[in-house]
């Protein structure tokens, strides 16, 4: 999932590990986490100052892998029909796989560290971004303003996440899950085309049809 070798990395995973069930990143006692990734407490001072700046490695860590699949599927995609639905079942399957970096993600979004709060919302900022400049790129929804695109995309990569533990959680409805967020990210943008219609464009194509 990541470059990140070593005693960082066990550390790392060693966070996701206890933080899933009900806990903060900035809560974990040091000796605790060290017992759990199996090293000496001091190991963790040679890579991190503090447990804010360990929570944002933990954070970069999760959102690595998936950005970068995420991405490579817009750019394959020939609709944005396809690319809603490969980008909505690519990020499910990756949260289901993930189950314990899902739950700090979520967690930490409303979490008591600011500093992990503003870092979170940078990164769905950025994944908001970059789906954006994907679907102008690519050309895949027409007839819309670049701005309308960046405002859809941001309330989507929340919307996503917001559903993420219920995909987890409830395994006979993880189907259902997937249709509803794909139909909310394709409403959003063909709801949009039609705002910017005028009266008689959208009575000629309600006429077509």
């Amino acid at each position: 999932m990541s470059v990140m070798t070593g005693g960082k990395l066990k550390l790392v995973q060693a966070a996701l590990r206890l933080t899933t069930q009900s806990r903060s990143l900035t809560s974990l006692g040091l000796r605790e986490l060290a017992r759990e990734a199996g090293l000496n407490p001091n190991t963790f001072y040679r890579h991190f100052r503090n447990l804010d700046e360990f929570g944002l490695q933990v954070l970069g860590y999760i959102a690595e892998e998936m950005k970068a699949g995420v991405r490579e599927l817009r750019r394959m995609a020939e609709s944005s029909d396809q690319a809603s639905h490969d980008t909505v079942a690519f990020v499910y399957s990756y949260f289901l796989s993930n189950p314990a970096a899902t739950t700090v993600a979520v967690r930490e979004l409303h979490g008591p560290s600011a500093i992990l709060r503003r870092a979170l919302e940078a990164q769905l900022n950025a994944s908001a971004r970059e789906m954006a400049e994907d679907i102008i790129e690519r050309e895949l929804v027409s007839g819309l303003d670049e701005a309308t695109i960046h405002e859809i995309s941001h309330m989507t990569i929340r919307y996503i996440l917001f559903r993420a533990m219920d995909y987890i959680e409830k395994a006979d409805q993880r189907e259902r899950i997937q249709l509803e967020t794909e139909r909310f990210i394709n409403r959003q943008f063909r709801g949009a085309l039609v705002e910017h219609l005028s009266p008689e464009e959208i009575a000629e194509r309600v006429s077509k049809h």
